[in-house]
């Protein structure tokens, strides 16, 4: 058994993740007994349909359960560190169509809490912790997130707030559990990408390369997926959040193969994400413009990665990433003047618009960055992470250079900035489209673990197109 299966053979640590939220709201002055009751996602039809939706449980709920069943609910009573979870009771209309549900004693024996009961018996519960905590006490919930039928008449405050920022700030930092999970997420993500790979020789349009990627992630124990794929082939590649994943491989006009494809896929492992970029050479061999910007992004990544450790500024890291790639485009004479000018002219920002990552747990996009969409420098405006990286949080490193005309054409416009571009030397990168490498990088105290294995290295990914 792999370390990673020996952590995730116990229990989601539920109890752990409580007492943390409680902690934090002790530190921002909360000083009493109190409740904290939540709810996991409801059962939803498809409209004009009597299907379900495909099911996705709210993280913030997730977080104080482990719990994946759909209608759950969750008390957690502060003074006696009680966790009880209710899920519904059986329905046996249902059980000819769905089977039968989970057992309370199942229940109990796969979820770290201390109780489960029915959600019929929530009302009744609440009332008795009510009456528990006295005049001073809270009920803490989540704003939006309370069923019509919940009462919270036997308390004395409620706070609707509070519980919601403490668990967004408590995910930033993860324990050993969730890091396994984020692992394993990244393993099955690798699995897919070579899959992917492999089948690049062969396929004739994206879609098939996304079908490869996604039986891979479900054949392998990630039957979610973290976000919808970006499968960009040729200049598709500079859109940052591709979609279409439809379109031919091979170019019309010249009955080649597109220069590269850009995926930017991953697996989601119970609740978990990765989130991981490659981009590859479709005819198995880069061109010699598409390598030259491929090894640029890829020494991007490597100056940001060897400066991460916990309390590195994450603004700090972000301008190496840009320093590199200016760097990289004045060799090339893409960019002229001085590194310093065009830094401070943000001449790198018309080449790399984005934010060089983010924090990553139960969302693709986790909580606790503190981003400023409000900046108005323009370098900084998308950084989705703020501040110094604290030691446990997981961050993805994704640098990219992007040949966008839409994103481009205004600099060159520009009388101020067009100089600093060379247009003719541009001229030969268009076809490039896009390069991102990203990878999931667990923050340590004195330095980080890569939990990303998918090959990145030019040569290893060369070969593996090739069928190697």
């Amino acid at each position: 058994m792999t370390s990673i299966e020996k952590i995730l053979a116990g229990k989601y640590p539920a109890k752990a993740h409580a007492r943390k939220v409680v902690a934090h709201l002790r530190q921002n002055g909360f000083e009493g007994d109190g409740v904290i009751y939540l709810e996991g996602q409801k059962t939803r039809m498809v409209e004009d349909d009597d299907t379900e939706q495909p099911f996705r449980q709210r993280r913030y709920f997730f977080y104080l359960s482990g719990c994946l069943l759909p209608d759950a609910h969750l008390a957690y009573h502060i003074g006696t560190d009680k966790l009880t979870l209710f899920i519904p009771p059986l329905n046996p209309e249902s059980v000819i169509w769905s089977g039968l549900p989970v057992s309370p004693s199942e229940a109990k024996e796969r979820y770290d809490v201390d109780e489960v009961l029915f959600t019929t018996d929530i009302n009744s519960t609440l009332a008795h912790l009510g009456s528990e905590v006295g005049k001073s006490g809270f009920v803490f919930a989540i704003e939006g997130q309370i069923a019509d039928d919940i009462s919270f008449t036997s308390f004395p405050d409620t706070d609707v707030v509070a519980v919601k920022n403490a668990i967004e700030e408590c995910r930033a930092i993860k324990d050993a559990y969730e890091v396994a999970m984020i692992r394993f997420a990244n393993d099955v993500t690798t699995k897919a990408h070579l899959a992917v790979l492999k089948a690049a020789k062969t396929a004739v349009n994206e879609r098939e390369l996304e079908a490869a990627f996604i039986g891979t992630c479900i054949a392998h124990g990630c039957r979610e997926l973290a976000y919808h794929p970006i499968v960009a082939s040729g200049t598709s590649s500079a859109t940052l959040h591709y979609v279409d994943n439809a379109q031919p491989l091979f170019d019309a006009s010249t009955n080649k193969k597109k220069l590269n494809l850009l995926l930017d896929a991953a697996g989601e492992y119970k609740a978990y994400c990765a989130d991981v970029t490659r981009t590859f050479p479709l005819s198995g061999k880069f061109s010699p413009q598409s390598r030259e910007i491929y090894d640029i992004v890829l020494e991007m990544q490597n100056e940001s990665l060897a400066l991460i450790k916990e309390g590195v500024s994450w603004e700090d890291v972000h301008v190496t990433a840009h320093r590199v790639a200016i760097k990289g485009l004045l060799k090339l004479g893409i960019l002229r003047g001085s590194e310093e000018e065009l830094l401070e002219k943000r001449i790198s920002s018309a080449f790399f618009p984005h934010g060089l990552g983010h924090y990553l747990g139960m969302d693709t996009h986790d909580t606790g960055g503190h981003p400023n969409y409000e900046d108005k420098d323009i370098m900084f405006r998308y950084l989705r992470v703020r501040g110094k990286l604290p030691a446990g949080s997981v961050v993805t490193v994704e640098p990219g250079v992007y040949f966008c005309r839409f994103i481009i054409e205004p600099y060159l416009q520009s009388p101020d900035l067009s100089g600093f571009i060379n247009s003719e030397v541009l001229e030969k990168y268009w076809e490039v489209g896009g390069v991102r490498i990203e990878d999931n990088i667990h923050v340590t105290k004195d330095g980080y673990e890569n939990l990303t294995t998918a090959p990145k290295e030019a040569a290893e990914i060369e070969l593996l197109v090739n069928g190697a």
